[in-house]
């Protein structure tokens, strides 16, 4: 396996999900977890931009980066969402809407893979992502001001579920003969 700074900035990523996991599950009035899990999230879902950036940059782009960079975001996103959900900060229709989507695109991939195509990445998907950590981290700050009946994070949470299903239905329709082969 060769490794490089993009793939070590992308294997650290998973290695902070449970970091993130465990601080918001740990969470108490006087322990001031959910500040460091936000932290730690923050890095984490930066290093998303800055490994794919650097990949391209220094010509270390492989199919095993691609790989790895798609599951960590998965895994951050979905981790994240599931002790956001057990700690009571996001609602469970937006996370489950979110998570499947992840999945859904997951077994896409592999199918697409399966029959020799790939599925690169949209620019849907890199806006998903984008509000997708956006919304996560507000979610783990929750921030105490309301815009209406609901939390900044919740109105974030919204978009990112619009996004995220906006992005499923632009990979479904570049992918539809792949999905719908008779071989």
């Amino acid at each position: 396996m060769p490794v490089n700074l993009p793939i070590i900035l992308t294997l650290g990523r998973i290695a902070a999900i449970p970091v993130v996991m465990g601080l918001i599950l740990l969470e108490d009035d006087v322990s001031h977890n959910f500040g460091i899990a936000a932290a730690v999230f923050t890095v984490a879902a930066l290093s998303d931009f800055v490994d794919g950036w650097l990949a391209r940059r220094w010509h270390q782009t492989s199919i095993l980066g691609a790989f790895l960079d798609l599951t960590a975001d998965k895994l951050l996103v979905t981790g994240t969402l599931a002790a956001l959900l057990v700690a009571g900060r996001v609602n469970i229709w937006l996370a489950f809407i979110i998570i499947a989507r992840e999945i859904a695109v997951m077994a896409l991939r592999g199918v697409a893979a399966n029959a020799g195509r790939m599925v690169p990445a949209s620019q849907w998907g890199k806006w998903k992502a984008t509000v997708q950590f956006t919304a996560i981290g507000l979610a783990i700050v929750r921030l105490e001001d309301k815009w209406g009946a609901f939390h900044l994070d919740e109105w974030a949470m919204f978009v990112a579920v619009i996004i995220t299903v906006v992005s499923a239905v632009d990979y479904m329709a570049r992918f539809r003969s792949v999905l719908f082969t008779n071989d």
